[in-house]
């Protein structure tokens, strides 16, 4: 950990110190949330969209592409403001976007206006999710920053377990559009929390100067390099596999394996765990073994659990014995694309951690919005769709990572040898 910083903000001179430990890790984990609450809190109601707005399984799926849609372009406009600017300020009209959007989803009278009003809930949502992976990387470096984001994986885990439980209870209580007013609430809780909590931690002399054609210069700079484009393609690609997992699991679980949304949220919850697990043990190995080393045994086991998972549905013989087990190994291997995929990539550009940190997100995003629908094209009853993405996904990232960012990617900022020496060095 670092020694947090004391910042003097407006005309009162209000005293701002960066939280410490836990705290720390709790309100970063709040922001960084964003994305599993916006997509995996209403997917439980997706059936009961589907049949309120007379939708089908994936029309109700591409309102989850346009959340992650939002999500990507969202980061790719508020990473490098947040350069320019700072932390705060695009910080806070996201929240307020995020916000009156998710008001606004809970009275869609059709798929398209839901779809449109998730779409700037992404943007909204974007804000917490880069400008929390900005602020960590104006604050750490080397094995602390791998560390650091395997601690926040059980403040963001926390976000997919409780997530779809709490949009179950919700459903008990009410209709879909409950859920949306839940997640207004939480906005403005946040907006306020990070209005009082947050201080700046881009000092004004590191911050970007140049003009808005020179910020995208950058951000196409950081996406040429082929190091960082092999992290986060790889990493995006793994993530992906989670996100095929995300969108079709209501369906699969419920429809095809007969779960009810109560026993779907926990089915979900229990796999979420594996990730948390995953990134826990990611963080304790990742000084012996190196950040790229245990990227690469993540992307096998998810892998291995996409492999596995497709036999058990080919089969159907084994049914949700084989099915959850499957499931759970994913996004157990998740734990540890997710966290190094960040590290290793952020490592090279703390000088412009936003634009890197949008680049690499709206990677993620981009990637995971195409993949979302596809989960969904055999029909409502049909699992193999959603298996097959998550063998290829893990498969096509381990192509990726081998080819682009291997020992061959050498460099002054491009080997992994190069990076993972210097993460050691700076850690001691």
């Amino acid at each position: 950990m670092v020694a947090p910083p004391v910042v003097a903000e407006g005309r009162g001179a209000i005293t701002r110190r960066v939280p410490e430990g836990w705290k720390l890790v709790a309100l970063v984990g709040t922001l960084s949330i964003f994305g599993p609450l916006c997509i995996d809190m209403y997917l439980p109601a997706f059936p009961s969209i589907s049949h309120d707005l007379s939708a089908s399984a994936s029309a109700v799926q591409l309102s989850l592409t346009a959340c992650l849609v939002g999500i990507a372009a969202g980061q790719l406009l508020l990473g490098p403001v947040s350069d320019r600017v700072g932390r705060r300020p695009p910080l806070l009209v996201g929240l307020g976007a995020f916000t009156v959007s998710s008001m606004a989803c809970a009275f869609a009278t059709n798929i398209y206006m839901l779809s449109s009003f998730r779409f700037i809930q992404g943007v909204g949502g974007a804000a917490g999710i880069v400008i929390s992976r900005s602020l960590v990387r104006d604050l750490f470096s080397g094995i602390a920053l791998v560390r650091f984001f395997s601690t926040l994986m059980l403040a963001t885990g926390v976000g997919p377990i409780v997530a779809p439980q709490i949009g179950s209870w919700v459903l008990a209580v009410t209709s879909w559009r409950g859920v949306f007013v839940v997640l207004a609430a939480f906005g403005a809780v946040l907006l306020f929390t990070s209005w009082w909590r947050i201080p700046e931690t881009l000092a004004a002399q590191n911050r970007s100067t140049g003009t808005v054609l020179s910020t995208f210069s950058t951000m196409v700079s950081v996406a040429r390099n082929r190091a960082f484009l092999g992290f986060a393609l790889a990493g995006a690609l793994g993530t992906s596999a989670a996100f095929a997992y995300v969108s079709g699991s209501s369906f699969v679980l419920q429809n095809v394996y007969g779960l009810s949304p109560f026993l779907y949220g926990l089915a979900f919850a229990l796999n979420a765990s594996g990730m948390i697990i995953g990134a826990q043990i990611n963080g304790r190995l990742a000084e012996r073994f190196g950040p790229s080393t245990l990227m690469t045994a993540g992307l096998i086991t998810q892998a291995s659990g996409g492999l596995a998972l497709v036999a058990f549905v080919l089969s159907g013989a084994v049914g949700l014995a084989g099915v959850i087990p499957a499931l759970f190994l994913v996004m157990f291997g998740n734990g540890f694309v997710g966290p190094n995929a960040v590290s290793l990539a952020l490592q090279r550009y703390p000088e412009a951690a936003g634009a890197a940190s949008a680049v690499l997100g709206s990677m993620q995003f981009a990637m995971a919005a195409t993949i979302a629908p596809l989960a969904g094209i055999g029909g409502t009853d049909d699992a193999l769709p959603m298996a097959m993405l998550m063998l290829a996904c893990p498969l096509a990232a381990i192509f990726v990572r081998l080819v682009l960012s291997g020992s061959g990617a050498g460099g002054p900022a491009g080997g992994t040898a190069v990076t993972e020496h210097m993460m050691t060095a700076e850690a001691g």
